[in-house]
């Protein structure tokens, strides 16, 4: 692979999280090619933290030239583990995403303050190997995570969603990279999935250069708000240029 030929600017790296896939940054994919980034939304395992982060790791090594280092959801998690020990992320940018310490699990993050409906929402699938596949349930999808899509879009976007295992959702992450790289949040003010306050605490702890709060919003930001993620996601270019 290779970044933007001839204009020296960073490759986007996007990462969805649980219960979306790739085409749920198209709205972002978009503004950020118009701007004459090249954007590689990556398809998230979902599988396990630290598996998922080796997966991530192995697109970021293919990627010549400055990254920035986009997550969404728990995709924040997955980002703050693949960018540890590779240069060329020069950024991080969660958007409604977790960014856990080491040792903490998503889980862990969102149960730590109150707000988060979620679990009253999950339909579980049993996997062959006594693991359990997340997914939320598809009548409940619109109000627990995309409210302010209409109710046409989130019905596609809950057939189209991919499930989180139970292994991903427990496991702790390891060092992450937002200790040493610079940071930028921007997360919705009615998030159902995690907590307000948990994205203060995280955006605060990270020193993020810079955080914003979309009121209204829900936590599909990417679908929702593409004209603010992708503005953040430029903010943190200029930032690491």
């Amino acid at each position: 692979m290779t970044t933007t030929a001839g204009t020296g600017l960073p490759t986007v790296v996007l990462v969805h999280g649980a219960f979306a896939e790739s085409a749920s940054w198209n709205g972002v994919t978009a503004r950020l090619q118009a701007a004459g980034h090249r954007v590689i939304a990556a398809a998230n395992p979902l599988r396990s933290l630290s598996g998922d982060a080796a997966f991530l790791g192995s697109v970021l090594d293919a990627v010549d030239g400055p990254v920035v280092l986009v997550g969404h959801s728990y995709g924040g998690a997955v980002i703050s583990n693949a960018a540890v020990g590779r240069e060329n992320v020069k950024g991080l940018v969660f958007v409604a995403a977790f960014a856990p310490e080491a040792g903490e699990s998503i889980g862990e993050l969102s149960g730590r303050f109150p707000g988060s409906t979620l679990g009253g929402t999950i339909a579980p699938v049993a996997l062959p190997d006594g693991t359990t596949d997340l997914y939320i349930a598809q009548e409940k999808y619109h109000a627990q995570f995309a409210a302010d899509l209409t109710a046409e879009q989130a019905a596609l976007d809950a057939a189209a969603q991919r499930p989180l295992r139970d292994v991903a959702l427990n496991e702790g992450s390891g060092e992450p990279a937002w200790k040493n790289l610079p940071s930028w949040f921007v997360y919705p003010e009615l998030d159902l999935n995690i907590p307000l306050a948990a994205h203060h605490f995280m955006a605060e702890r990270a020193g993020a250069r810079e955080a914003a709060v979309i009121p209204g919003a829900s936590h599909a930001l990417p679908a929702s708000a593409p004209d603010a993620v992708a503005d953040m996601i430029l903010a943190a270019v200029k930032g690491v240029a």
